[in-house]
């Protein structure tokens, strides 16, 4: 028992990295749709800032994934 901590504990902060990218793509598709709701002429403006929030907070969720194998 040197005090290393064995086993697969990085598939724990993978974990967490997914529940943050879920809530993340949640708050994004609110927000889309509370501001479409108000302004409905602005969808054209707001949808593609939504897929690219969609984007980047689901690529935050691939690389917690891709960091949880290689430091495996």
């Amino acid at each position: 028992m040197n005090g290393t901590i064995n086993g697969s504990i990085n598939l724990i902060g993978y974990g967490l990295s997914a529940i943050g990218g879920a809530i993340g793509v949640g708050l994004v598709f609110a927000a889309y749709i509370n501001g479409v709701a108000r302004q409905p002429e602005a969808q054209r403006v707001l949808q593609p800032i939504a897929f690219l929030g969609l984007a980047l907070t689901e690529a935050l969720a691939i690389l917690g994934l891709v960091f949880a194998f290689v430091l495996k």
